[in-house]
């Protein structure tokens, strides 16, 4: 009894002398491991008589349960006390500023796009939408495009499968398709709200979308943005398509300093067709709008073919209208100096945090651009 009594005394002096959480779980082991003192001792008892096991079992078990709550405890006031200390060591300094967040931005075809929407939207033109995919009248016929022409081929365009009807659906390979939707006074239930119901001449839109081509290279792309416009109304001549477009670029590219020229071009739905090129300088590796002696095309355009306007039933004999298209992602490029088109579609963060615009600097469709 008595060298039992000196032992506890013994291990609960060593635990409580024990500085650190690693010199507890020496004299744990010292006393409890496999070949521990107190362990030595509950192996005795086999050897013992029914008697002594009676009379020393339960002092040793109480020897070993004061102890293992001995050791418990100071653990646990070891730690607490390391973890304070870690606490106090580690504390965050709350004065110092946080750590900068990367902000989003509106990409640059967006921001051109609203742009380009806000000058023709002063200019007194409406938005109307339609469907990416598209069917072979709206796309095609509509637009007097005739059986054999490329644009019809596998190559040129992106078909869908036959469905149950026969009939191959496509993506849409401009946003013309909307034109013919708007003009056509059948259409006056559209598949969906945003689509340009049919209505009565006078018309005057704009078709912003992404189109669908097989072409891929530094200024082409398979997928890509473009804006269309219509103006059907009576006594409409080139006169009228040819001032839009030359306000539309001065207000685009901000200079007044402006040159023109109209080629004459083809296009199955206009006629006449031009493809309009603006003046430039192309000297330094950089394209600049409104100097230099330089051409560039930027657009095609021309006056609505009557064979379109009877498609869409409007009598070509009383209305008149032009049309244009362009592309938005290549405007964007020349404006701020994209040298590669294929960039706008590649999602790499750090050219998008180099080009991309600020959600409160976004156009005002009302005021124009700030």
């Amino acid at each position: 009894m008595t060298d039992l009594t000196q032992l506890q005394s013994d291990l609960t002096a060593q635990i409580a002398a024990a500085t650190d959480v690693a010199g507890v779980e020496a004299i744990r082991v010292a006393a409890l491991g496999k070949s521990g003192s107190i362990s030595a001792l509950l192996k005795t008892l086999g050897a013992m008589s029914p008697d002594e096991r009676k009379e020393k079992g339960p002092l040793i078990n109480q020897l070993r349960d004061a102890v293992s709550a001995a050791i418990a405890e100071r653990k646990t006031a070891l730690e607490t006390a390391e973890l304070d200390a870690r606490l106090a060591r580690e504390s965050l300094d709350l004065t110092l500023p946080a750590r900068p967040r990367r902000k989003g931005s509106v990409h640059p075809t967006m921001q051109t796009m609203d742009e380009m929407v806000a000058v023709f939207a002063e200019m007194g033109f409406a938005v109307a939408e339609g469907p990416d995919i598209e069917d072979d009248f709206h796309n095609f016929t509509a637009l007097n495009f005739p059986p054999k022409h490329p644009a019809r081929e596998m190559h040129d365009t992106f078909f869908f499968n036959e469905g149950p009807d026969g009939e191959r659906k496509l993506l849409r390979t401009h946003t013309s398709p909307v034109q013919v939707r708007a003009m056509r006074k059948g259409n006056t239930a559209p598949p969906a709200p945003w689509i340009a119901a049919g209505q009565e001449p006078p018309i005057r839109i704009i078709v912003p979308g992404r189109t669908y081509r097989m072409d891929s290279d530094a200024t082409h792309t398979p997928m890509f943005h473009q804006i269309e416009g219509l103006v059907i109304d009576k006594g409409i001549h080139m006169g009228h398509l040819k001032w839009t477009l030359e306000t539309f670029i001065a207000r685009f590219f901000e200079t007044d300093a402006v040159t023109t020229r109209f080629r004459p071009h083809h296009f199955p739905f206009t006629e006449p067709s031009a493809e309009m090129d603006v003046g430039c300088d192309r000297s330094g590796g950089e394209v600049k709008i409104g100097t230099g002696s330089d051409w560039l095309e930027i657009l095609g355009c021309g006056m609505v073919h009557p064979n379109v306007l009877r498609h869409c039933g409007i009598d070509p004999d009383v209305y008149q209208g032009f049309a244009f298209g362009m592309g938005v992602d290549r405007l964007g490029t020349l404006k701020y100096g994209m040298p590669d088109l294929r960039d706008m579609f590649a999602s790499d963060t750090r050219w998008l945090a180099h080009y991309g615009f600020s959600a409160f600097q976004a156009p005002n469709l009302v005021s124009g651009l700030s």
